[in-house]
This record gives structure tokens, C-alpha cells and sequence, in this order.
């Protein structure tokens, strides 16, 4: 199943900031969907067969009347004094400036013409934090069939960090979601399922390491609400293992955001397994993807090799045709990226595991392609 709701398109050329995201995205890798799927001698396109949910047929789905996700939900990831501040105009308005890199040094705009903005650039919170419920609601979706998929139009903002946003991503939906699924028992839950969520893989396909997802689940960890690999830090804890395959030496770890670091914060901190990919090795990608999935089996063995549920965190930002100048290191073709989330996706399926995706990097008017391609080739 899909899921997207347009109210909440991320729209950033509304509120003045210019980085080559398309708010079209969503729309055309449905438009892909339903072309060439015709009924009787008339050639009249049919909705894609979905089903396709927004937010109001997702909640009502779940049982759920209104928004899931809160300001407690936040703090169980992000710092209260980073979360609070978020909820306070002027604090939000300079958060912004800061995660989308509008000012330069010297305080002067870039890639930002708020003259041209027709929303307040504080308006834009409402959008993030929905789509913070919505890869929550992905992965609640996904929960409640066996092995049941959903793929969220949206989302993927991995690089927020304990205390700060980074890397156009103020909140991170990966990890708030993950975290909130941990323990909750899936209802309604068909065919007798009734076990709680013990463990999570975060399994993330993004041009960029998902740093800020790494540093959240460490911190998690070291504050004892996390088991760590093989049930290390806080026995009995619900476990979230992270998997990164990126660009070896980009954005976060080019040589100026490594000199910058502080010790034992992102992006220093390693996920769990880090696959880094230099330029000229996109033939080794999906080997070496291969090959860490069977090393988060091995780091999993306490909960049977498997997990409760896959979050992949689906960039198309990795293909050759990306827009943004910081991908530029990774290239893969299109059928790269395609067999590569069809890896992941039969992976899942094969074993009955539910996945929840979520859309992450992708710039540019190329950048539905890969996504697009691979949700028609699996319906």
C-alpha cells in the first residue's frame, strides 16, 4: 500500500527556500503508477491498485481519530530543550535557517529569497512534524498485514540530530517512529497477530549516511531505553540496529564536516554497520548491500536473526541523475537503484517481514524515477 496525503507536500519554494526539491515528486510516482493501466477499448487510466491512503483513511485504518504523533513523542528521541525551543517562533524561525543552510557566514541568504515566500517560514513546522506521524503511520500500516508494505510519499529526514537539526531535516522521523513502534502491540491485529515490536531495522539506502539516526539510537542506548546489538545497554529493552550504505567520502564526511565534528556526535557516531561507497564502485553496491544484511542477521541473533520490522530509508538521491551537486559522488543507473530496492523488498517479503519506506533524498525533476519504477515493478 501507499501512502500520501498532499496537504502535507513538502513544499519549500513557498517559504522562500530554494533547494531543488520537488514538491511534483509524490505526484508524478503516482501519475507513473497509473499510466498504461487501461480498462475496456475506451483506454480509461484506473487508480493505481493500492490501496493509496492519506492520513484521515490511515488513522481511521489504526482506529485513531486524530494526530499520532506529540511533543512527548519528540522528547523520546531529541533533547526537551531542542524540542521546546521548536514551539517557540523565534527559536524556530533561526532552527530553520540553520538545518537548511539559508545564511552563509557572513549572514548574508543562500539559496533563500524570502521576498518570494507566499508562507511564513515558521508554517513550514506543521509539514515537518507531519510527516513525522506519517512514517509512523507507515510503519503501524505495514504492521498490520503479514508480511505487510507501505511506502510513504515522504519523509526520511535522517540527519536531525540529538539537539539540533542538520542537513535540511529539523526532526527525525526515522528514529521518532522507531521508537514509538517499539513495544506497541499491532492492533487491529488480523491472523492472531499479537506479539509487541521487540526490534527494528533501520535499513538506510540514502546517497548521505544517516547520521543523525545513528547518533539518536546510540544516546538511546547509553541512556538505557535501547538494547544495543546482542542485547547490550538495557536488557529487556525494545532494539533498533542501523544499517547506512552511502557515499564514502561525501556530505556529512566530506573533509570540512569531519574537521568540524565533535567527538562522540554525528557524524562521527558509526551505525551499526556503515557501508561507505567511493566513487567508481557502484558495481560493488548491491554486493556489499548483500553482505551487511547478512551482518545485521549475525547482530540479531537474540531475536532469531530477524527483525519485527524493515524501515527503509529510500533515497533516490544515489541516482545519476540527482540534482543536487553533494550526491554527485554515487551514480548509480536506474536499474541499479531498482534492483537494489527490489533486494530489499523481496528480502522482506520472502521472509514475512513487514517493510515501512519512506521517499528520503531525491533532488531535481528526475528524481520520482527510481521510486516510481520500483513500485510498478512490484505491484
Amino acid at each position: 500500500m501507499i501512502l500520501y496525503d498532499p496537504s502535507f507536500t513538502l513544499r519549500l519554494i513557498d517559504y522562500g527556500i530554494m533547494i531543488p526539491v520537488s514538491p511534483s515528486r509524490p505526484d508524478r510516482i503516482i501519475e507513473f503508477l497509473n499510466s498504461g493501466i487501461t480498462a475496456g477499448t475506451r483506454g480509461a487510466t484506473l487508480p493505481y491498485p493500492g490501496p493509496v491512503f492519506d492520513f484521515t483513511a490511515a488513522r481511521l485504518r489504526l482506529g485513531a481519530a486524530g494526530p499520532l504523533i506529540n511533543r512527548d513523542d519528540l522528547e523520546r528521541v531529541h533533547s526537551k530543550a531542542f524540542t521546546a525551543s521548536l514551539y517557540d517562533g523565534s527559536s524556530l524561525a533561526e532552527a530553520l535557517l540553520e538545518t537548511y543552510e539559508l545564511m552563509d557566514d557572513q549572514g548574508r541568504p543562500r539559496r533563500y529569497e524570502p521576498e518570494k515566500a507566499v508562507k511564513p517560514l515558521i508554517d513550514l513546522f506543521n509539514t515537518i512534524l507531519a510527516h513525522v506521524e506519517g512514517t509512523y503511520l507507515a510503519c503501524r500500516l505495514a504492521l498490520l498485514e503479514g508480511p505487510g508494505f507501505c511506502y510513504y510519499l515522504e519523509g526520511g529526514t535522517h540527519h536531525a540530530r540529538y539537539d539540533r537539526g542538520s542537513g535540511f531535516c529539523l526532526l527525525n522521523d526515522v528514529a521518532s517512529a522507531a521508537v514509538k513502534v517499539l513495544g506497541e502491540t499491532p492492533h487491529p491485529a488480523p491472523s492472531g497477530r499479537e506479539k509487541p515490536v521487540r526490534l527494528i531495522w533501520v535499513v538506510d539506502l540514502d546517497a548521505h549516511k544517516g547520521d543523525g539516526t545513528a547518533e539518536l539510537v546510540r544516546f538511546a542506548r547509553e541512556r538505557g531505553e535501547l538494547a544495543g546489538p546482542g542485547g547490550a545497554e538495557s536488557a529487556g529493552a525494545g532494539c533498533i540496529l542501523t544499517l547506512s550504505i552511502h557515499m564514502a567520502k561525501g556530505w556529512p564526511l566530506d573533509g570540512e564536516s569531519l574537521a568540524a565534528a565533535r567527538p562522540g556526535r554525528a557524524p562521527l557516531v558509526p551505525s551499526d554497520i556503515d557501508i561507505g561507497i567511493d566513487s567508481g564502485e557502484e558495481a560493488e553496491y548491491l554486493p556489499r548491500l548483500e553482505e551487511g544484511i547478512g551482518r545485521l542477521e549475525g547482530l540479531s541473533a537474540e531475536y532469531g536473526g530477524r527483525p519485527d520490522l524493515i524501515l527503509v530509508v529510500d533515497g533516490s538521491d544515489p541516482y545519476e541523475y540527482d540534482g543536487l551537486a553533494s550526491s554527485a559522488p554515487l551514480k548509480l543507473t536506474l536499474d541499479q537503484c531498482v534492483r537494489r530496492d527490489m533486494f530489499v523488498y523481496r528480502y522482506a517479503a520472502e521472509r514475512g517481514i513487514p517493510s515501512a519506506w519512506v521517499l528520503a533524498g531525491g533532488y531535481g525533476e528526475r528524481a520520482w524515477e527510481p521510486p516510481a519504477h520500483f513500485l510498478k515493478g512490484i505491484r
